[in-house]
């Protein structure tokens, strides 16, 4: 794209043509992010989204895992999908304009932030974009966004009248934010030659509160850029490991991507589930944990558009940018007794069932 050769209005709509083609479904929308992150690592925000979209393809395919299509009907799976799907896509369908219009920015070496409007992003952002093709603090312009995204979803998923009975009130939002499946972690290696990933991250708790999600994504940021050893570790991850939506991805000793013709029989029978799990490791003789591939756990689904108008009309929350929050993280040792728990659990729900 060029700005001597197209005007605002068509380079607005090449980039709104772009972010649809990116935005098909999680692992093409992680991607995205990635190829931006590696050509503009001045973006910290972009690195923090992909790895944070990972995170939201795995609670996806979850749905459709070893644990939960037992304890939760497909009405309830179906519909928390569509709650993951929609504020996974509504943030990229807003982030991700505001990054290829950067960059055309970064490459024309010019102010084109007015367009901001024409894409339909808050005027919040456009004085932080500003700020940034000139200082090139990218730990504000992050910071910015995660308000930005989170006001953004808040209007237009969050806040909606149906979604308390339909979503934050069932079964399937309860028993992912209990189960602990619903972290958000980035793995790691502490040394080069470890076999293993460690993890660092969060639980997500309380997502209806919009001041708890903003602090969540700082926080979350603080733990990616705030150990530059961990950070390069944590990159090299995301640069070598191909976004699937299996868990496999991180810890292939415990997942995988192909379903077993036993766990197929014993979904007819709750009561031939057996415990699988021995702290971080496979109990002996036992099958590993069945963690498909988003492609093959669900389907590319159709959106309607991004309806709203601009949220941005207190100026209190250019304040709640820089105000410094940091929530408690997880390790390693807790998402592996997380994990034991959900296989005790899982196994206690098959024997009353």
């Amino acid at each position: 794209m060029s700005v001597t050769t197209l005007d605002g209005q068509a380079l607005a709509a090449e980039i709104r043509r772009q972010t649809a083609l990116a935005n098909r479904n999680n692992v093409t929308r992680t991607q995205a992010y990635l190829q931006f992150y590696r050509e503009h690592e001045e973006v910290h925000w972009a690195l923090l989204a992909h790895l944070v979209s990972r995170n939201g393809g795995w609670n996806m395919t979850d749905l459709q895992g070893e644990w939960l299509p037992r304890i939760m009907d497909p009405d309830s799976r179906n519909a928390y999908f569509w709650f993951l799907e929609r504020c996974n896509w509504l943030i990229f369908h807003d982030a991700y304009a505001q990054l290829l219009l950067y960059a055309e920015m970064k490459r024309s070496g010019r102010d084109l932030t007015n367009l901001l409007s024409s894409l339909h992003v808050s005027s919040f952002m456009k004085g932080f974009w500003q700020d940034f093709l000139t200082s090139g603090d990218s730990s504000r312009l992050t910071r910015a966004l995660i308000v930005n995204e989170q006001q953004y979803i808040e209007q237009r998923v969050v806040r909606k009248s149906f979604m308390y009975h339909r979503i934050f009130s069932t079964l399937a939002f309860f028993a992912q934010s209990q189960l602990s499946l619903n972290q958000t972690l980035f793995p790691y290696k502490a040394h080069p030659t470890d076999r293993r990933f460690q993890l660092v991250g969060m639980n997500v708790h309380d997502f209806p509160e919009i001041n708890q999600r903003i602090a969540i994504g700082k926080t979350l940021y603080k733990l990616l850029y705030g150990d530059k050893k961990r950070l390069n570790s944590i990159r090299e991850f995301a640069f070598r490991i191909p976004h699937t939506g299996s868990r496999a991805d991180y810890w292939p000793h415990l997942f995988t991507p192909v379903e077993l013709a036993q766990r197929e029989a014993s979904l007819s029978d709750n009561n031939a589930y057996s415990l699988r799990l021995h702290k971080d490791s496979l109990r002996e003789g036992a099958p590993k944990l069945y963690s498909p591939f988003l492609h093959k756990a669900w389907p590319d689904t159709s959106h309607d558009p991004a309806d709203g108008v601009d949220w941005y009309r207190d100026p209190r929350w250019l304040s709640v940018v820089d105000e410094p929050i940091e929530l408690p993280s997880i390790a390693t040792e807790e998402y592996a007794r997380a994990l034991q728990w959900i296989d005790y659990g899982v196994k206690i729900v098959s024997l009353f069932s």
